[in-house]
């Protein structure tokens, strides 16, 4: 067998992030009372996922902290309605925060993926999500038992794709590189991550976008088909 460990993305490469996410924002919409600014929750919804979409990029890149992700991505939303006080943020990324840890949607696949894969191999999660949500997350939508650990980007201090939190990852599980593989959904984060680290890559690419750069080891469109690759 060529691989024992394997390091797997948690948001939208198991945990459906995307609709979970979205299924929150509604709600926190709603309660509290996001209306009497915005004209549909849609019309607030097309704006944060960009504006948040570029907070994470910073945030991988070192451009912004946690806590400048954390306000901004809401202040910036809450801004026009005359909510600009940290503290008032602070309590609606909260509230969002712990609605998110009991959504259970999961991507297509993904418990029977984790139920082959579980007896042959080392699983791992590899994210650079929040502790405070992400481990309640894996626990609550079933994903928990799987893994043998959850390695977190403030864990190691660093996020993906620095090389940094693969090595960090790799020393802490007691791995060797050329026997592990890195699975996920972001082309920047986990592929070209595990890519400048030495790590064969596995990228769940369910749009088929094209790569940059490079080939990774693995492609697929779906995780079902991850079982015709191990």
């Amino acid at each position: 067998m060529r691989y024992k460990n394997l390091f797997i993305d948690l948001d939208d490469t198991l945990w459906d992030t995307y609709h979970n996410n979205k299924e929150c924002l509604e709600e926190i919409y709603t309660a509290h009372n996001f209306g009497r600014y915005y004209a549909s929750f849609e019309a607030f919804f097309n704006i944060y996922m960009p504006h948040n979409m570029d907070l994470w990029a910073k945030y991988r890149s070192g451009e912004v902290d946690r806590q400048t992700l954390i306000i901004e991505r809401f202040r910036y939303m809450t801004r026009p309605m005359g909510i600009e006080d940290v503290k008032s943020v602070m309590a609606i990324n909260n509230d969002f925060l712990q609605r998110t840890t009991k959504k259970t949607r999961l991507v297509p696949g993904a418990i029977e993926l984790l139920k082959y894969l579980y007896p042959s191999y080392r699983l791992f999660i590899l994210s650079n999500g929040f502790r405070e949500v992400q481990f309640k997350k894996l626990s609550n939508s079933g994903l928990a038992p799987y893994f043998e650990r959850m390695i977190l980007s403030e864990d190691a201090n660093i996020q993906k794709p620095h090389k940094g939190i693969f090595d960090f990852a790799l020393r802490n599980t007691n791995s060797r590189r050329n026997e592990s593989l890195m699975i996920g959904d972001s082309w920047d984060a986990d592929i070209v991550g595990a890519y400048n680290s030495k790590i064969d890559q596995l990228w769940l690419n369910p749009e088929g976008l094209p790569a940059e750069g490079f080939t990774p080891t693995y492609t697929v469109r779906s995780l079902e088909e991850i079982k015709n690759i191990l």
